[in-house]
């Protein structure tokens, strides 16, 4: 139907109750702020598909018997999934042709504006903090490499083996300099990209990991099959979730326990300054001892990192090519749950074809 398709594209969650509170109708959005399909919403009242809301069950039938339209701010929502979130919720009754009376529930995400403004902040300092790093990768470079043709024209004059080690010793920390900028410069350019099955490249990411997996690491494959293709370039998204899933592993080598991957699509996802119709989200997740809290706003960034060895490249390599492909990546961690989470979109041809596979 066009009305169910136009309700559909709204970012809004819009749920039809009638007055013994039992959902009628929700829209797309509603099944992802709730976490459930909207065939299991219309089976228990709508306070049944939820842990809490700051807003009485009394208070709501009272609203839809009575007729009376009310509207609240900021209102905490946790749903079954143990989600929380903040809300503005407005409910509008009316009465069907039939005399029912009946309700139109509005909730509206308010912490999805803050998120989008964060990601703004964010991704301009990452920007900066890139090509100030970058730009002192290129400084570094070019004399670089002139030491080590010079290092090279020395040690073909040298006759002594014992002079020769030191030459040779100029050469392979040049080269070891060369490799380290060469990683602080990333991907520099989008390569041609084509529709994938977005699990091949997690596969075998996963793949290279498992080879060396502790055997006390576990990993979870939580996959939804119906995702449609998404336009990538794989190898550098097998790269880019590599990266991820490898500093998930560092972070449980000293507890071990469980890595999931777990792939969903998404309704009206916000990227950036723009809101998808569809987007595919790819959620990387352990139950380690958390990321201090002092790194999390500054994660992404080239030579961040809390590890005694780490370089501090792979999370900033991922953001890179994450953002490459017009998506974009966002980590939440506490204490015995770190979640990495990447949304790409979904091009408008494919949308469409999942849409209609949605609604049949």
């Amino acid at each position: 139907m066009q009305t169910e398709l136009v309700l559909d594209s709204l970012s809004t969650a819009v749920i039809v109750i009638d007055e013994t509170l039992v959902p009628l109708y929700a829209n797309a959005s509603a099944e992802q702020l709730l976490g459930i399909s909207r065939s299991r919403i219309a089976e228990h009242s709508l306070p049944h598909h939820y842990l809490s809301l700051a807003l009485d069950e009394d208070l709501l039938g009272r609203t839809v018997s009575q007729q009376n339209s009310l509207s609240i701010s900021r209102v905490p929502l946790v749903t079954l999934e143990n989600q929380a979130h903040v809300v503005d919720v407005s409910i509008t009754p009316y009465e069907t042709q039939q005399r029912r009376l009946c309700a139109l529930v509005e909730l509206r995400s308010v912490e999805q504006q803050l998120k989008i403004h964060q990601a703004l902040v964010s991704k301009n300092q990452q920007q900066a903090a890139q090509l100030l790093v970058r730009g002192l990768a290129h400084e570094i470079k070019n004399p670089l490499g002139g030491l080590r043709g010079a290092a090279q024209l020395l040690d073909r004059e040298l006759d002594q083996p014992e002079q020769q080690e030191f030459t040779t010793m100029i050469i392979e920390q040049a080269d070891r300099l060369k490799a380290i900028v060469d990683k602080l410069l990333g991907p520099q350019h989008p390569t041609p990209r084509a529709p994938y099955n977005v699990h091949e490249p997690i596969e075998k990411a996963l793949q290279l990991v498992e080879v060396t997996l502790p055997g006390k690491i576990h990993i979870i494959r939580d996959y939804d099959p119906s995702i449609p293709e998404v336009v990538m370039e794989p190898d550098q998204m097998q790269q880019a979730i590599l990266n991820i899933v490898q500093n998930a592993q560092q972070a449980l080598e000293k507890s071990g326990d469980t890595i999931t991957l777990r792939t969903r699509t998404k309704h009206q996802a916000s990227i950036g300054l723009h809101t998808h119709k569809m987007a595919v989200e790819i959620a990387i997740i352990d139950n380690g001892p958390g990321i201090d809290g002092a790194l999390v706003d500054t994660l992404f960034y080239p030579m961040v990192t809390n590890k005694p060895e780490g370089s501090g490249l792979g999370l900033s390599i991922a953001h890179t090519i994450i953002a490459q492909h017009q998506g974009r990546i966002d980590c939440d961690s506490s204490h015995g749950c770190t979640e990495f989470t990447i949304w790409l979109p979904l091009t408008p041809a494919i949308q469409n074809e999942h849409q209609k596979d949605y609604h049949s």
